[in-house]
């Protein structure tokens, strides 16, 4: 039986690899809603959101670095790799019925010349 923590990290790899309306179907509750300041708040047009980005600038990998879960919530801390950017992502993920029902997603640009030699990870 997989858990939470699984879930997240198998949802990022499939939609985010490509996969989007699988990964959709397979992980995300019918009322699922996120908090993405880009876009409005619904499922669908997260879904959307994601498929037009894949087909215009699709990620080459997404490696989770670290994964934390605590009740109903699981927190992944990620590189994802495009082909002209690198970008620190963390998802905050929220399950019911081992679906996820609500996102928070939060990223950065990593920049090659950062004054900060500690990086993202």
């Amino acid at each position: 039986m997989k858990h939470n923590k699984e879930r997240a990290e198998s949802f990022l790899k499939t939609a985010g690899l490509g996969r989007v309306a699988e990964g959709f179907e397979k992980y995300i509750a019918t009322n699922f809603i996120h908090h993405n300041q880009y876009f409005e708040g619904s499922r669908e047009a997260l879904l959307n959101a994601m498929q037009e980005d894949h087909n215009t600038n699709p990620n080459v990998a997404i490696e989770i670095k670290s994964c934390f879960s605590d009740a109903d919530k699981v927190i992944t801390h990620s590189l994802v790799t495009k082909e002209s950017m690198q970008i620190a992502v963390v998802h905050i993920f929220r399950f019911q019925n081992s679906k996820i029902v609500e996102l928070w997603d939060l990223a950065q640009i990593i920049e090659k010349d950062s004054p900060n030699k500690n990086g993202f990870f």
